[in-house]
């Protein structure tokens, strides 16, 4: 203890000198600081109302890391204290009536106890040359552990427990002030000393298994003969946890460590010619009718010469920028799958340096733009190269597209109008699909989107024909099947080289010969169509095959849905493999 105290009047001494030499400007000594402590504590105080136990000072040792800006800064500091605590109670000239007889014979246990504090909190600093004082506050958590106590006596074999506290095993919430001088030898390294007031706030004690914390055998003075003896009470005084606080006032001294900061290089900027305007042009692609953008637009801007100037397309916003675009008069002219917009024009004295021009131009043709796509049945893969066919049901007109290589098309829709549409490509079948535009409104919806399944024509593959409906207990080929069965006739003469089976089945209701004779005869009345239109006799079969091929258990006997008896009334095509 003397020793460390020699060590602090001298670190005083110290910085009684340096306040003689040149002050250091405080913005260089901004950054960071790394110190490294070890002290003594000297006075802790554990306030838990415990008679006859007293604490001892102990070892203290920590670290700190500061940033500075200037005259102030924010720090870290990591403190461990040990304390050990100290029975008071008498030991001598003891009477105990519970043995009947004097306490020769005593047994202690004393744990010490382990403090740490982890805080952080803002630094405050002053120099004077290579002296600096620092104030640093901190808040944080403590940890404390251990302070058991137990004084027992050892002459009845009992061993009764004449004092005793239960120690500590809790965090609390935790302060601490400090005070630190630093004499800095160079640029970076120094020594310091330091003293600190640390606080632990309502720290919990620990209890034993009967839930106490701490208890004692109060006594009194009495006098026999010449002698003066302690006579201890025959029951203990006991008492309960308590949420109690503890502090200590604590010296240290230490090595610091400053770390080097790159001086920043001085830039000289030039002085530069102010930037010239810039002028921007947004244009922004809409529907007349429905408002919505539209992306994909083409965009061109032509002066008065009609020459174009700037050219692009709308992004997913429906926009297109223009920039750098020199002030002038100019017309803007925009095109949606080669469909004219109405144009917009631009007065040179519009443009405003540093602001972007906006303008609009629109959508108003009448017609729905069908935007489809064709890809592979039960998958989404895209068939490329497809001709896609669009009918016109009430003008009889047709219209067809190629698709890209994502399997997208277009066509434009009228009003008030009936389509079917289909695609062709050689080994690939599809079926129609129809769309009527009564049950869209044009003020509401520009695009229609459609999606078309080809079924990929190999061999064995039962493809299923739909529409391809009979009247009840007939064969012949009805005015609504033709359209389909025409298609499998194009399929065919686009396919010159393959076969074709063509399949009837029915439900499961009638007898098992009755289904079988019909459907062969359904199978030969769409066979005669087809070979009537052109194809030899030689390339299709016509096969009949009742209710063996059911899709579903609907077999005899089973009750089922209409819906469910459906499903298995059906004419399918399939290609035959060669042999």
């Amino acid at each position: 203890m003397k020793k460390l105290l020699s060590i602090v009047f001298l670190f005083i001494a110290i910085a009684l000198q340096a306040q003689q030499i040149q002050k250091i400007d405080p913005i260089k000594d901004s950054g960071w600081f790394f110190s490294l402590r070890a002290g003594y504590d000297i006075l802790p105080s554990y306030y838990n109302d415990t008679p006859f136990i007293d604490y001892n000072g102990g070892i203290e040792i920590g670290s700190s890391i500061d940033y500075y800006w200037k005259w102030y800064g924010l720090g870290f500091d990591f403190d461990f204290i040990q304390n050990k605590p100290k029975s008071t109670y008498p030991t001598e000239n003891v009477y105990f009536p519970p043995i009947g007889g004097m306490v020769t014979k005593w047994g202690l246990q004393e744990q010490g106890i382990t403090r740490m504090f982890f805080g952080i909190g803002p630094d405050f600093k002053y120099n004077t040359g290579k002296f600096m004082a620092e104030l640093n506050l901190r808040a944080g958590y403590g940890l404390i552990k251990g302070g058991q106590v137990a004084l027992t006596e050892k002459n009845s074999g009992s061993d009764f427990i004449l004092n005793y506290h239960a120690g500590y095993k809790t965090g609390a919430i935790s302060s601490k002030t400090q005070l630190r001088f630093t004499y800095f030898f160079n640029q970076n390294w120094g020594a310091h000393i330091g003293a600190y007031y640390m606080n632990h706030y309502k720290v919990t004690e620990m209890e034993n298994k009967s839930g106490i914390a701490s208890s004692y055998y109060p006594y009194q003075d009495f006098e026999h003969g010449n002698l003066t003896y302690y006579e201890l009470e025959n029951e203990p005084k006991q008492r309960k946890a308590c949420n109690c606080k503890i502090s200590s006032i604590g010296v240290f001294a230490g090595i610091t460590y400053k770390f080097p900061i790159k001086p920043k290089p001085v830039v000289v900027k030039e002085k530069k010619a102010p930037a010239p305007q810039k002028y921007d042009l947004t244009v922004t692609a809409k529907d007349k009718f429905t408002h919505e953008v539209l992306p994909d637009t083409d965009v061109v801007v032509k002066n008065k010469k009609g020459e174009i100037i700037e050219s692009g397309r709308t992004n997913n916003f429906g926009v297109v920028v223009f920039n750098d675009i020199k002030p002038g008069n100019y017309d803007i002219e925009g095109a949606l799958y080669e469909k004219a917009l109405s144009s917009n024009s631009v007065n040179k004295n519009e443009f405003i340096g540093g602001k972007t021009l906006q303008k609009e131009i629109l959508y108003n043709d009448n017609n729905f733009i069908l935007k489809g796509n064709v890809v592979e049945c039960n998958s989404n893969t895209p068939v490329s190269n497809v001709k896609v066919i669009l009918e016109n049901k009430n003008e009889a007109l047709q219209k067809s597209s190629l698709t890209d290589s994502k399997g997208n098309f277009k066509f434009y829709l009228k009003q008030k109008a009936n389509f079917d549409i289909y695609g062709k490509k050689q080994k690939y079948f599809s079926q129609t699909e129809k769309i009527t535009t009564n049950d869209f409104d044009r003020n509401k919806t520009l695009f229609i989107k459609l999606e078309i399944c080809m079924d990929k024509a190999d061999c064995g593959s039962a493809i299923r024909l739909n529409n391809i409906h009979y009247d009840l207990d007939k064969y012949f080929i009805r005015e609504d099947a033709k359209p389909e069965l025409n298609k499998l006739v194009e399929f065919m003469k686009d396919n010159p080289d393959i076969k074709v089976e063509v399949s009837s089945h029915t439900d499961s209701r009638g007898s098992d010969s009755y289904n079988l004779k019909l459907s062969q005869n359904r199978a030969k009345a769409a066979v005669d169509y087809i070979i009537s239109k052109g194809i030899s006799p030689s390339r299709i079969t016509g096969i009949g095959y009742g209710e063996t091929r059911l899709l579903n258990q609907c077999s005899n006997g089973v009750k089922c849905s209409e819906a469910e008896h459906q499903i298995n009334r059906r004419t399918e095509m399939k290609i035959i493999c060669p042999q």
